[in-house]
């Protein structure tokens, strides 16, 4: 994690950090003014929040109530070194905490990861740089032993070549990646979590049996985002960009929708069109860019070559976007090891689908099988033995498909967790799906596995399938573990060989897809100094039903970007237009305003927080619309989950409402005990709303210029380096 330090006056100095900031201080008899902590003060707190964090983590799995519990640390010096320290950390637990729990709870605690990083002695390094923010050296806690060369199936170079030539890619564009966190649980599975550490909302996580090949993974992942601008989806990247000499990348072409907004004849072909426009009813304002929002230029395509012939054609961004969202996109040392990435995903997740959906029953995998893999058996034993049982299945529908699924089951809870994996070799497939099962995971994390059922409808209902393609924690049918199997087990093998195994091995997944009668359409990107495609296949790898395009679609924002950022300026007109669009375009009430617009606000701040319902109660109290007001604070207090501050303020919102809407009743006779209840300072902020002197409370000003928005400035200074990079490389062809 990176972590910015300004100097503040006298001794206070500001640490900032993702969206925090932190402020230390020193004590008067060290010449500060002990307006703060101190630094080592932080540092000391750190282990005793660290340690209560992973009791509470413990007794919520448990339903353990906390109220009860109490703990401490001391810190004992010793008098000849006082770098010398014991922390010694106390727990008081109530009488009827079972002695499991007891035991439990202390060993939580010595899971603590400050305790950890202490006890294993932090490295430092310190040295000089001439800028800050322009030196890009990548964060990462691996570094590739030159001389070895570790190959892995499915890799084009080593795994230590793979990761210094990502790593290096990622520096040049001026990216610090960092690594959050690493886990092992079990044997022979590696997972971590990688970020920008300017721009923490652009992460990736990695998965594999060894540390570098999770590393690789990770990076691999990191890569494939940028090129294909997956952090970016739905974010507003401001009006320069909107209006430079491309938004997406250099090669986009932008179409001007016809009469009566209709399609663009530029755009799709006839095959995408039968699956995208069945009806005849989408129209081009459907399809207008989310990013840029610029609807006066027209729709902003890319093209895609046509697999069965290599012809261009030209897909709308919005619509890969809504559709797609991360499926179908890979990077690679070699175009054809990203092809074989890109078509594994997209067969994992359709047959995927088909499997669950139509609660098919897959075989086992013979022991005799599974004991050609040691490596995996090991992850699968190390599972078991902390009482999760596993189930191994050939997911290939009788070998028609490279694809292998890993079951677990929770007894603790009733939960299970189908894990697919894809890839042309057995081997690979199998590893992939344990890995995946495990990806960021703690042994407690899953305690929040659904349990299976015998209704179909909550299995095949759509977004099942999407919280499935999300983090495999989706509902799964109880057919799915009959032990009667639907199809019987083959022990397939799709893999190439010799030096061109991932061509043969892309040309096969093509192969598959054309037997299916499928068409597939595939971009390459390569500007960023690394090799990545995305391949979209209509009517198969879609995420979103196809409807969404009219229904549900990203670009629903441009109705409310502007608008909402500019809320404190505008006149009550403007206003009453904004409530009705609010009222009628059949947005979720508890929605969150950052997404519908696309805005990266600070989660820890009111805007961040901000949802439709709220927003819709605060223009009306803005209008005097008292009455419409107190109906929907009536509905934020009942069914909105947010900070207590917040609730308060709408709780002394609602009781002046109250007084304000009843004839009998006058604040004067009131307010003086209000003010005990909710403060002043509160107070101030309802009467004020009432009477019109306040605004819209908690909610700071900001415009289309995205003032005061720094988390969202990070985003899109991010995706700055992308669009310079494009442009050089774009002007020196």
């Amino acid at each position: 994690m990176e972590i910015k330090v300004n100097f503040l006056d006298k001794l206070r100095l500001e640490a900032k950090f993702d969206d925090f900031t932190v402020v230390a201080d020193q004590p008067i008899r060290y010449k500060g003014d002990g307006s703060a902590p101190g630094p080592f003060d932080y540092f000391l707190a750190s282990s005793a929040l660290c340690a209560a964090y992973f009791v509470k983590l413990y007794c919520n799995t448990r339903n353990i109530p906390t109220e009860n519990i109490r703990l401490s640390q001391n810190n004992i010096v010793d008098p000849e070194n006082r770098y010398q320290q014991i922390f010694k950390i106390q727990v008081e637990l109530p009488e009827d905490i079972s002695e499991k729990d007891r035991q439990g709870i202390l060993r939580s605690i010595d899971r603590c990861t400050v305790k950890k990083v202490v006890q294993a002695g932090p490295e430092f390094v310190i040295e000089e740089v001439a800028n800050l923010d322009a030196d890009a050296q990548a964060l990462l806690m691996v570094n590739p032993d030159t001389e070895a060369s570790t190959y892995i199936p499915g890799k084009d170079l080593p795994l230590e070549q793979t990761i210094a030539n990502m790593s290096s890619v990622l520096a040049k564009l001026g990216i610090k990646i960092e690594i959050a966190s690493w886990r092992n649980i079990v044997p022979n599975v590696w997972s971590l979590h990688i970020r920008d550490a300017h721009s923490p909302m652009c992460f990736t996580n990695g998965k594999g049996s060894t540390k570098e090949s999770a590393l690789a993974s990770a990076l691999g992942e990191y890569i494939e985002r940028l090129n294909n601008n997956h952090f970016y989806a739905g974010a507003f990247w401001g009006e320069d960009i909107a209006n430079a000499d491309f938004v997406h990348y250099p090669n986009e072409r932008w179409f001007k929708p016809g009469r009566k907004d209709a399609l663009p004849a530029e755009i799709l072909d006839a095959y995408s069109l039968a699956i995208y426009n069945p009806d005849g009813e989408l129209r081009g304002s459907h399809l207008i860019d989310t990013n840029s929002g610029n609807a006066k230029r027209g729709i902003c395509s890319l093209p895609y070559v046509r697999q069965s012939d290599g012809e261009v054609v030209y897909f709308p961004s919005n619509l890969v976007e809504n559709l797609y969202v991360s499926n179908g996109m890979s990077a690679g040392n070699t175009l054809a090891e990203a092809q074989v990435q890109c078509l594994s995903e997209i067969f994992e997740r359709a047959v995927k689908r088909e499997i669950l959906e139509g609660e098919i029953a897959l075989p086992d995998v013979p022991q005799e099988v599974l004991a050609k893999y040691p490596r995996i058996v090991a992850g699968i034993q190390g599972l078991e033995e902390q009482g999760f049982p596993v189930l191994v299945k050939d997911a290939s529908l009788g070998g028609v498909y490279p694809l292998m699924c890993v079951t677990l089951m929770n007894p603790r809870t009733g939960g299970v967790f189908a894990s697919f994996g894809a890839h042309p070799s057995f081997e690979v497939a199998l590893e992939r799906s344990l890995t995946e099962l495990l990806q960021g995971r703690s042994f407690e994390g899953l305690n929040d596995l659904p349990p299976p059922t015998f209704v179909s409808n909550a299995v095949t209902e759509p977004n099942n399938f999407v919280e499935h393609f999300i983090d495999s924690s989706g509902i799964v049918s109880w057919r799915f573990f009959s032990a009667k199997a639907d199809y019987d087990f083959v022990e397939w093998d799709f893999s190439g060989q010799g030096e061109n195994s991932n061509a043969e091995e892309a040309a096969t997944l093509f192969g598959i897809l054309k037997d299916l009668g499928k068409e597939a359409y595939m971009a390459v990107y390569d500007d960023l100094g690394a090799t990545a495609c995305r391949i979209l296949v209509p009517g198969y790898s879609e995420v979103y039903p196809v409807e969404d395009l009219i229904w549900d679609n990203t670009n629903k924002a441009l109705l409310f970007r502007e608008d909402i950022l500019n809320l404190h300026r505008l006149d009550d007109a403007r206003l009453e237009a904004l409530l009705d669009r609010l009222e009628n375009n059949e947005l979720d009430e508890y929605g969150d305003i950052a997404t519908l617009i696309g805005i990266e606000f600070d989660e820890n701040t009111d805007w961040g927080q901000l949802n439709v319902l709220e927003l819709k109660l605060l223009i009306h109290v803005a209008l005097q619309q008292f009455e419409d007001a107190h109906d929907l604070v009536g509905a934020f207090l009942q069914y909105n989950d947010n900070t207590v501050e917040r609730r308060l303020f709408y709780q002394a919102l609602n009781a002046a409402l109250e007084v304000e809407l009843d004839d009998e009743l006058d604040m004067d006779d009131y307010e003086a005990n209000f003010r005990r209840m909710f403060g002043n300072e509160r107070m101030d902020a309802v009467l004020g709303s009432l009477e019109g002197t306040v605004r819209f409370h908690g909610l700071t000003p900001t415009n289309m210029q995205l003032e005061g928005l720094d988390r969202h400035h990070r985003l899109i200074d991010s995706y700055r380096k992308l669009h310079a990079a494009r442009a050089k490389a774009a002007s020196s062809t």
